[in-house]
């Protein structure tokens, strides 16, 4: 489901339409492994499923967009579809 947190809007979004340009840094790479505990060298698959999932819920604030899917949320910057963080939600 995408919320535009400006307009409440349930529509198809920006980020899936670009969904091939999502990437991240060698250092985002670690960050996210070690954020999320995951066993996996391929972070940018894994997350470019999360954000296709089902039962994600994709905003934007600012210059994010924020994936919030299976108690993580994954962090995009909306211009250059860099994946920045990924952390476990806070309960």
């Amino acid at each position: 489901m995408y919320k535009d947190t400006a307009n409440n809007l349930n529509t198809d979004n920006e980020l899936f339409q670009n969904i091939e340009k999502v990437h991240t840094t060698e250092m985002g790479v670690t960050r996210i492994k070690k954020n999320l505990s995951l066993d996996t060298d391929n972070v940018v698959d894994w997350c470019k499923t999360k954000i296709k999932s089902t039962n994600a819920t994709i905003t934007r604030q600012g210059k994010n967009w924020y994936v919030n899917v299976d108690a993580c949320i994954i962090t995009i910057n909306a211009y250059s579809f860099t994946i920045i963080t990924a952390h476990m939600e806070k309960k």
